[in-house]
């Protein structure tokens, strides 16, 4: 009885005594909740050096509600503050999407000459104010785009997909969202919580005071793998070609760079490209979006030929003491069909070693052969080609591991074993990504044991809590003891080492030992008859140019990859993988 009788008090009260107080407030104020937008983390390289980070910009807003006036008071503002007529037609869309309880925006990223104007005349002008925001801000530009992406305003269906999550209460209408590599994978980890501010608001919309304060919770900072220096090298490098390169750390999967070129001005996207500006990337023939390292497909050529032998050998298909007479040319049993090796002449007498240093195709042909599509694509497919990576960047293509099953559902065709012989050398239907190519070096590197590429190196929150890349369990591939591993790895040392290795002439003098392996990627088939002359193929028919190789032998820190899209007869990727292994095991920066 005397709790009912509180209540009823309580309710009497609420309804009665203070009904008139409250009726009032409602007639002329009203309660409103402004989202205040967290802080968004930094980005930072393997030297703490600042890849993306929030700058202060300051814009120009009007409240219509509070403005008798509005076209006089923009012509004003215009002549005191210089605007451009593409200024006030901006103003003018912004005007057409307002709410009469939100400012408009005017003039963003107000200059310092702009800003001092207004501060002196600001008396002059009621309703209009200047506000500071946090821009993202990414200061090495396209040397970095394909790694780090960007934000932009969040769009109606990632808003969808949030709501769906239901994350959506961490975002509101306008915010920005991660659109692209890091900034889109580990978005939930940059982008913070919201805080909110109640507002007592009058009936033009004007806040007469603060009730309730609730903070935002800033976003965490991500510091990369990546070295900020050794990735501006690469790309000086390649800046005149269609390139792909990754340089990755095999003892932990860490990328120290990650370069696709050409590339594209991430901070163009930040405040709303233009359709002219945003049609003409889209448009370029060099296709500056894709990342050529995750996203580009390429035949991986001649530098899957180590993975086939270790392949065969773990499969019994091969032992050590396989060796085989090459007159230059292979013909397929039971057929009339010959394939010829890229040495006229023919290899000679094979055996393993000298197979991978002069990457004799006919050599390569026969084991192919012998394997069998079933066990080779199975094989392949354990070393990652065919596969995701795993790398924290979303935007990956698969690339094609062929096999039987792939070739009925793609092609209508049923798998001939001439198939199997072009995937013997890393072409026919075979495709695959640079980073794929990068991760297979690694496990080789590593006798058999596959790890991760990744950019994340660890997580920190304002409160110095470190949170370190969290491996995924690692998987072996045949037994690590085994001494295939050291007899493939030696028959790259021999490329790179050995006077009639492919690669000898570019790292014969470096003070370091190199095992490489390179490939040249045909983007068209010749006639048996035909010969490739660069010079008289259009760019677009031209091969791709590739080199893997890691260094130093003795206990590898350093895996390259590197692909030359339709690369010029005079560029030679050996050259430029010596560069970079120069850069970083001489110039102390491993």
């Amino acid at each position: 009885m005397l709790l009912t009788g509180i209540l009823i008090f309580n309710l009497y009260y609420l309804q009665i005594s203070c009904f008139s107080t409250y009726h009032n407030k409602s007639n002329f104020n009203r309660i409103k909740f402004i989202s205040v937008p967290p802080t968004r983390g930094t980005i930072l390289d393997r030297n703490g050096i600042v890849l993306a980070f929030n700058k202060i910009i300051y814009q120009l807003e009007i409240n219509l509600k509070q403005v008798e006036n509005i076209d006089q008071t923009i012509n004003e503002l215009k002549d005191l503050l210089d605007f451009s007529e593409e200024d006030i037609l901006f103003f003018e869309k912004e005007k057409k999407k307002s709410n009469y309880l939100n400012n408009v925006l005017i003039k963003s990223e107000l200059t310092d000459i702009q800003y001092a104007k207004f501060f002196l005349n600001q008396y002059r002008f009621p309703g209009v104010s200047i506000k500071n925001y946090q821009r993202r801000y990414y200061p090495y530009g396209s040397d970095l785009a394909h790694v780090i992406g960007y934000i932009s305003k969040i769009s109606y269906s990632e808003f969808k997909n949030l709501k769906y999550k239901k994350e959506f209460l961490d975002y509101f209408k306008n915010q920005e969202i991660g659109k692209l590599g890091i900034e889109k994978f580990y978005e939930q980890k940059l982008h913070g919580n919201p805080g909110f501010k109640e507002v007592e608001i009058n009936s033009r919309g004007k806040i007469i005071r603060q009730l309730r304060f609730f903070p935002p919770k800033s976003g965490k900072n991500i510091t990369l793998t990546l070295d900020l220096n050794l990735q501006k090298y690469i790309k000086r490098l390649v800046s005149s070609m269609r390139a792909a390169v990754v340089v990755l750390d095999p003892r932990d999967g860490g990328i120290l760079a990650l370069v696709s070129n050409p590339s594209y001005d991430p901070n163009i996207f930040i405040n709303g490209v233009s359709n002219k500006k945003y049609l003409k990337l889209i448009h370029d023939t060099n296709r500056p979006f894709i990342n050529r390292v995750t996203q580009g497909i390429y035949p991986p050529a001649s530098t899957i030929k180590p993975y086939i032998i270790i392949s065969a050998l773990n499969a019994g298909i091969i032992n050590t003491n396989f060796f085989l007479f090459d007159p230059g040319w292979w013909k397929l049993p039971g057929s009339k069909k010959t394939y010829r090796d890229w040495k006229k002449w023919g290899h000679g007498y094979l055996n393993i070693t000298k197979a991978l240093e002069e990457s004799a195709d006919t050599f390569f042909y026969q084991v192919a052969y012998n394997m069998g599509i079933d066990r080779l694509s199975d094989w392949m497919k354990k070393f990652g080609y065919g596969k995701l990576t795993g790398i924290d960047l979303l935007e990956e293509n698969t690339g094609i591991m062929p096999d039987r099953e792939w070739k009925t559902k793609n092609v209508k065709q049923p798998w001939y074993q001439g198939d199997t012989i072009s995937v013997g050398i890393g072409q026919g239907y075979w495709t695959a990504t640079p980073i794929q190519i990068s991760k297979a070096l690694m496990t080789l590197v590593n006798n058999g044991l596959v790890r991760t590429p990744h950019l994340l190196s660890f997580i920190q929150d304002n409160n110095h809590a470190t949170t370190y890349y969290n491996h995924p369990t690692y998987i072996q591939i045949g037994d690590s003891r085994a001494i295939f591993w050291d007899i493939v790895k030696n028959g790259m040392y021999g490329v790179a080492n050995k006077s009639n290795g492919t690669a000898y002439k570019n790292f014969y003098d470096a003070p370091y030992k190199v095992a490489a392996k390179s490939g040249t990627a045909q983007v068209f088939s010749l006639q048996p008859y035909e010969i490739y002359d660069p010079e008289k193929v259009s760019e677009k028919f031209r091969d791709h140019k590739l080199m893997t190789a890691f260094a130093p032998f003795e206990k590898p820190s350093v895996c390259i990859v590197l692909i030359l899209e339709n690369g010029e007869e005079h560029i030679s990727p050996g050259t430029i993988v010596r560069k970079i292994l120069d850069y970083i095991l001489l110039n102390h920066h491993n």
